[in-house]
């Protein structure tokens, strides 16, 4: 199976970090936050990746080459301009092949197997478009994004929460987004939901969507001294 890293996105919230760096190259307990998805894909035995890029892209080809020194072989869908999420993935198509695919954020940091993710495929064999990990909604997102009944997904319910940027898509989800056109994710989910066509699960395990420098600086701080614990 392959995966999708995200990875184009301007990071205005990261500024004046991202001012001179892309906000995936940001480091957080001594490596940048998009080595730790690799290495995660990596040990899960996903080595094809694809990572689009737009601002300052040229930076993490040079700091990521072909992936050989994580054992991975890293393809890049370069963007300009910036296509949004299924936009982006939409052009990457060609790159990912047809059969399901992983699409994460390289902003997340998420203490994870992937291959549980990885035995949901399949999930998708019945028609179903894309199998989802939600979170409990962080401080600044109470409201959440989609209810989860069961393990399918709807718009409004209850039991509402946050979509982590980890999931596992069919090709087929992208269908009708043209390559290289600007296309949100958010109106795709809409549709899918509505014709039940995407599962979901909880995730309870640790992750934090990195948005500001203070969480950054807050995750590293976290990082160093679990690190050090471990050490002493």
């Amino acid at each position: 199976m392959k995966a999708m890293i995200l990875a184009a996105g301007r990071g205005e919230r990261m500024r004046p970090l991202t001012d001179h760096m892309p906000k995936p190259l940001l480091q957080v307990g001594g490596k940048p936050l998009i080595v730790w998805q690799i290495e995660r894909l990596v040990r899960a035995g996903i080595t094809e990746l694809v990572i689009n890029h737009a601002h300052l892209g040229a930076q993490i080809e040079a700091a990521l080459g072909n992936g050989s020194q994580f054992g991975a072989s890293i393809s890049y869908s370069p963007e300009n301009p910036v296509l949004e999420t299924a936009g982006g993935v939409a052009n990457a198509l060609p790159l990912l092949g047809h059969e399901p695919f992983l699409v994460i954020s390289a902003d997340i940091y998420v203490e994870c197997d992937y291959r549980l993710l990885v035995d949901r495929a399949t999930d998708l064999e019945d028609g179903t478009l894309a199998y989802l990990w939600m979170v409990d909604n962080p401080a600044w997102h109470t409201r959440g994004d989609f209810a989860l009944v069961g393990d399918k997904l709807q718009l409004e319910g209850e039991t509402r929460l946050t979509y982590s940027n980890l999931g596992l898509f069919h090709p087929d989800f992208f269908a009708g987004v043209m390559p290289g056109a600007k296309f949100p994710m958010l109106p795709l989910f809409r549709k899918a939901i509505a014709e039940g066509r995407i599962k979901a699960a909880r995730y309870s395990g640790l992750w934090d969507n990195i948005g500001t420098p203070s969480q950054l600086n807050a995750l590293d701080r976290a990082l160093q001294t679990t690190d050090n614990a471990k050490k002493g």
